[in-house]
C-alpha cells in the first residue's frame, strides 16, 4: 500500500552537491537509501528510523551524504556532497518497518520501493 516516489537525480560534476527525495504515500517505520551500477549488485547507502532518527551509513558515503526525514510530508531526504563517480548508479529509497539499526543496512528487512531515480558523476 505504501508508495515510494524519488526525485531529485541528475548529471553532474565531480565535487558537486544533489539531494534525493523520497515522498510516501503513507506511514514508514524505517526508509532506506540503496543504489545500483549497471552490471554491480544493489548496495546500502544509508538509512534512517522514523522516530528517533536514528541513522546508518555505508563507509564509502560517510561524511558525505546525509539521510534526512519530515515525518509530516512523509518524505526523506538524500543530501549527497562531494559527489564522485563511484556514485554514479540509480538510487532507491526503501520503506520497512521497525529494525535495530544493524540491520538497516539489508535489502531484505524493505518492503517497498520506488522506483529510482539516475545519479550520474562525470567530468
Amino acid at each position: 500500500q505504501v508508495q515510494l516516489v524519488e526525485s531529485g537525480g541528475g548529471l553532474v560534476q565531480p565535487g558537486d552537491s544533489l539531494r534525493l527525495s523520497c515522498a510516501a504515500s503513507g506511514r514508514t517505520f524505517t526508509n532506506g537509501w540503496f543504489r545500483q551500477a549497471p552490471g554491480k549488485e544493489r548496495e546500502f547507502v544509508a538509512a534512517i528510523k522514523r522516530f528517533g532518527a536514528n541513522t546508518l551509513y555505508a563507509e564509502s558515503v560517510k561524511g558525505r551524504f546525509t539521510i534526512s526525514r519530515d515525518n509530516v510530508k512523509n518524505t526523506v531526504y538524500l543530501q549527497m556532497n562531494s559527489l564522485k563517480p563511484g556514485d554514479t548508479a540509480v538510487y532507491y529509497c526503501a520503506a520497512g518497518g521497525e529494525m535495530t539499526i544493524g540491520t538497516m543496512k539489508l535489502s531484505r528487512n524493505y518492503n517497498y520501493w520506488g522506483q529510482g531515480t539516475q545519479v550520474t558523476v562525470s567530468s
